[in-house]
């Protein structure tokens, strides 16, 4: 795809279109744009009815909006834009969207009341028949009358069609309501095809187990297909074409060279693939976000993380590294149910893994975290599920208390703080894995490197973390002792390929005694000269 920035109306560099979702607002006042319209004539040879899954703020509103105004037969807002040299049917048609997103559906009746309002819009042009009773009748009445008072096929725009499901997970009875609602006015695409000229249905997550798209069986879902695997999101390519002077200008605030700091964009807010032969993208609302802040840092996360997907992984127990490298069938990551106990494929639906390779002997995807700033921000809404009293700055919890333990050399101070944080947790939470996961999760958090399983020669060490100059290697145990820990640590010789570096190491025993109730633990700080020596 080309790129362009759209022309500025002001002297003081480009505009970002930070929360902007419509096509004509962002190309009308001139702000910064990335030409994705050359999709438009793609989408529209692929078929009538098309579903696409994206993870939240991915720019899934913003193509909606595009496609709104093309419809809407508005080709000068497309002027030196890809569509604008197409040989595209620019006749309007008339258009239904339905934009769910921005709303509350923790209301009993709340997604009622939202889709009347939204129908209440376009019968105000089009008409009702008062003996229509329903929301599913009105909604067919409403798309035969747009089709009798135009003569053209209606298009049907749906944005985030599973925000009704996914804002109230944890209630059951309204979830079930919810979900009949959806269906049934769902039902309509099908039957009403005939007045129907396309449908376009966006969400982060297709929930195959819930019947919504049961009716629908035409519905093609090309959310892993190749060629639109960057119709959302932006290339490397795109990033660097577009908004170089903004890169130039976060360089020069940060004092480093324009590679330097598109390295640290990269590591921050690249990584997201969709398909084998796409390209890894960027998250466009990071990006925006840093560029006009004019800092690196983690935006995407804090708009907003389904508390119900960490609980999952919370309760099955997976210990947090384990999350990368997990294998899912393509079957698996179309299609998720949301009481399903794997919560992997929903993970990559919702934007928290991506593909990182494809194993053909298997016929299975390996997904992985695409970037640091969604690790982190995923970090930071799992750990208060372990130990809520954690990350209060204003606690002797608080993550720059641990940070300054570990990057300081204070392990005692770290270890101390850790026991009294576990006096926190419930009695059925106390067990190894548990101990491991927030030791993790602390470490990564408070900007160490941490390795978790690290494989050595002889075995393989519970928890390495590098902090400034200091070197931790954790070993944890239950209903064991500390010197069972410690043995193993030098048995299994977790230390050996430290031997030849000038940090400080510390080695860190622990045990659980659940009849004390109590993590007990022994610090020794090897000799690393002597190590050395003793090669």
């Amino acid at each position: 795809m080309t790129t362009q920035i759209q022309k500025h109306s002001h002297l003081d560099g480009p505009r970002y279109p930070i929360g902007i979702q419509t096509f004509s607002k962002i190309i009308e006042e001139g702000y910064t744009y990335v030409d994705k319209t050359a999709y438009i004539k793609v989408l529209l040879s692929q078929g009538q009815f098309i579903f696409l899954s994206r993870p939240r703020r991915f720019g899934k509103s913003l193509l909606l909006s595009t496609l709104e105004a093309y419809f809407e037969g508005r080709r000068e807002l497309f002027k030196g834009l890809a569509a604008d040299s197409m040989d595209l049917d620019w006749t309007p048609s008339p258009v239904i969207r339905f934009d769910l997103n921005a709303e509350n559906f923790s209301l009993d009746n709340g997604l009622e009341l939202i889709l009347d309002a939204h129908l209440r819009r376009y019968e105000k042009i089009y008409g009702r028949d008062p003996e229509d009773i329903s929301l599913s009748q009105r909604f067919r009445t409403l798309i035969e009358k747009a089709y009798e008072h135009t003569g053209r096929g209606v298009v049907i725009l749906i944005d985030e069609y599973d925000k009704p499901l996914l804002d109230i997970e944890e209630d059951s009875e309204l979830y079930e309501k919810n979900q009949r609602i959806l269906k049934g006015f769902f039902g309509n695409l099908k039957s009403m095809d005939r007045y129907i000229r396309f449908a376009f249905i966006t969400g982060v997550a297709r929930f195959s187990k819930v019947s919504i798209f049961s009716d629908l069986n035409n519905l093609d879902d090309i959310s892993i297909d190749s060629e639109y695997a960057d119709i959302c999101g932006w290339s490397e390519t795109e990033l660097v074409a577009t908004f170089r002077p903004g890169i130039e200008a976060l360089a020069e605030e940060r004092k480093e060279d324009f590679n330097t700091t598109l390295d640290a964009l990269r590591e921050y807010y690249d990584g997201y693939l969709f398909s084998l032969k796409g390209s890894r993208l960027f998250n466009p609302f990071s990006v925006l976000r840093s560029l006009k802040a004019k800092e690196i840092d983690a935006y995407w996360y804090s708009t907003g993380t389904p508390i119900f997907l960490t609980r999952r992984i919370r309760n099955i127990a997976i210990f947090p590294p384990d999350i990368n490298g997990k294998m899912c069938s393509k079957e698996e990551l179309l299609a998720v149910g949301l009481n399903d106990k794997n919560p992997i494929p929903l993970m990559f639906q919702t934007g928290y893994l991506t593909i990182a390779a494809y194993h053909k002997e298997m016929n299975l995807y390996e997904l992985r975290f695409p970037n640091k700033e969604v690790e982190i921000g995923f970090y930071k809404q799992l750990l208060p599920t372990y130990v809520p009293a954690v990350g209060d700055p204003f606690s002797p919890f608080s993550f720059s208390l641990f940070k300054r333990d570990l990057f300081n050399g204070k392990p005692q101070e770290f270890m101390e703080r850790l026991r009294s944080l576990f006096k926190d947790l419930p009695g059925e939470d106390h067990r190894e894995s548990t101990y491991r996961a927030v030791t993790y999760l602390l470490a990564v958090l408070c900007g160490s490197q941490s390795i978790a399983e690290h494989h050595g020669y002889k075995g393989r060490s519970d928890i390495e973390v590098i902090a400034g100059s200091n070197i931790y290697i954790f070993e944890f145990k239950y209903n064991k002792s500390v010197q069972n820990a410690m043995t193993q640590i030098y048995d299994r010789d977790y230390i050996g390929r430290f031997a030849m570096d000038s940090r400080q190491l510390w080695l860190i025993a622990a045990n659980y005694n659940s009849k004390r109730r109590d993590l007990e633990y022994k610090i020794d700080r090897p000799n690393t000269q002597k190590l050395f020596n003793s090669l």
